[in-house]
């Protein structure tokens, strides 16, 4: 059995009841926004495959024929999921994706990282540092950049996320030494200090600096034991693709790829569900589809969001077809990131959730789910791994059992 789960990074189907804690007090926090509704209105493109899995039905989203039409036939699975981890990062929501419930928060910095961290990265860098403030990833190049090229100081920055970021120029800082800087800092923020992730953020050629997103790497807090662990455990193959592996520090995988953006990622994500079929594995393959994300939302771009939105809604036709005859295919999303919002952080909503297999006719209602855990839960129950810890199982109504 191979499982697929594919995830829109940032893909929001409604602010989850607590959204209003999140984000500015003095703007309301969350309350109100809705990535999926809200991008459409700003910028409408029809996107019938994704109406032909239920998108349309699941509570909250706006329908009509220019953008998520009636479906004559419309065959799959729908529902929505509540986060319980406090947080709205890509960290809090993929490790509760797999059955990791936080508690508290992942540390945040909006004043920037205390003397006790910076000086410590200095003494590792043996080097000073630019800025260390939160900033857009763009606009920390254009202010910080040619400084940075006179000196070879890192260029620090941070975000509303829990992320130590690391800018240098290829030409001032080789690739190895950005990266050897990063793990630096990766063992310097635990504990009290813990971070989500450390990134390294190399960029070149001259003002306006390109980001090389290529050559970016992360550096993860190590998880829990997860699900991923599990269906290892059991012997499944557990394939990740994009920044999948980052996030979970490379823990419980058997196979990690990067891809570039999402039409590389759709690509590379079909080669391996064709492969896959072919030779029969069993198990799972795991992809985040990031650019609504990172190069959508945090830049406020609903046009850039609606056009990202219609080229996946055109390849979904291959996923179907690609699905084994005893496989599965999930599309779930990890937070929000509403382009009409105030700002550029991610906004706390409700996680996207749409499910197919081969076979199915009609739409089932999967609900509301009350934890991103129950994919996990899921995963765990269709590839037959023992897992004890948080999430209820969808599979027997996603298999009809």
């Amino acid at each position: 059995m191979l499982l697929t789960i594919l995830v829109l990074d940032s893909v929001g189907v409604g602010a989850l009841p607590d959204a209003a804690r999140f984000g500015d007090p003095q703007q309301g926090g969350d309350a109100g926004s809705f990535t999926l509704n809200n991008t459409l209105r700003a910028a409408p493109v029809t996107l019938p495959n994704l109406a032909g899995l239920g998108l349309g039905a699941i509570p909250g989203v706006e329908t009509n024929e220019a953008t998520i039409p009636d479906v004559s036939g419309a065959a799959g699975a729908y529902g929505r999921m509540e986060e319980v981890s406090p947080g709205k990062d890509s960290s809090t929501g993929h490790w509760e994706f797999m059955g990791v419930q936080l508690e508290n928060a992942f540390q945040v910095y909006p004043q920037g990282f205390p003397p006790e961290v910076m000086d410590r990265f200095d003494a590792a860098t043996g080097r000073g540092h630019l800025c260390n403030l939160p900033y857009s990833g763009t606009e920390v190049l254009k202010d910080y950049g040619r400084e940075h090229l006179e000196t070879g100081d890192p260029i620090v920055y941070t975000s509303a996320d829990s992320v130590f970021q690391v800018a240098a120029h290829v030409d001032k800082v080789p690739l190895e030494q950005l990266y050897a800087w990063c793990e630096a800092a990766r063992e310097i923020l635990q504990g009290e200090h813990a971070v989500a992730r450390v990134i390294a953020r190399p960029f070149a050629g001259e003002s306006p600096f390109e980001r090389l997103n290529d050559h970016r790497k992360d550096y993860s807090l190590v998880p829990p034991r997860t699900v991923l662990d599990a269906l290892k455990e059991a012997g499944r193959e557990v394939i990740g693709i994009g920044k999948i592996p980052d996030l979970y520090a490379g823990q419980g995988f058997t196979e990690m790829h990067h891809t570039d953006d999402n039409a590389d990622g759709i690509r590379q994500t079909l080669a391996r569900m064709h492969k896959a079929a072919q030779e029969g594995t069993e198990g799972l393959i795991f992809t985040n589809l990031v650019d609504f994300d990172s190069k959508f939302g945090h830049r406020r771009d609903p046009e850039g969001y609606s056009a990202a939105l219609k080229a996946f809604d055109n390849a979904l036709p291959e996923f179907l077809a690609a699905v084994p005859e005893d496989g599965a295919l999930l599309i779930i999303s990890d937070h929000g990131n509403d382009p009409s919002w105030y700002g550029s952080d991610h906004t706390r909503e409700y996680g996207l959730l749409l499910g197919y297999r081969p076979g199915m006719s009609g739409l089932t209602d999967l609900g509301t789910r009350q934890t991103f855990a129950d994919v996990g839960a899921t995963a765990a129950d269709a590839l037959k791994a023992e897992w004890d810890g948080p999430g209820q199982s969808f599979w027997p109504e996603l298999s009809g059992q």
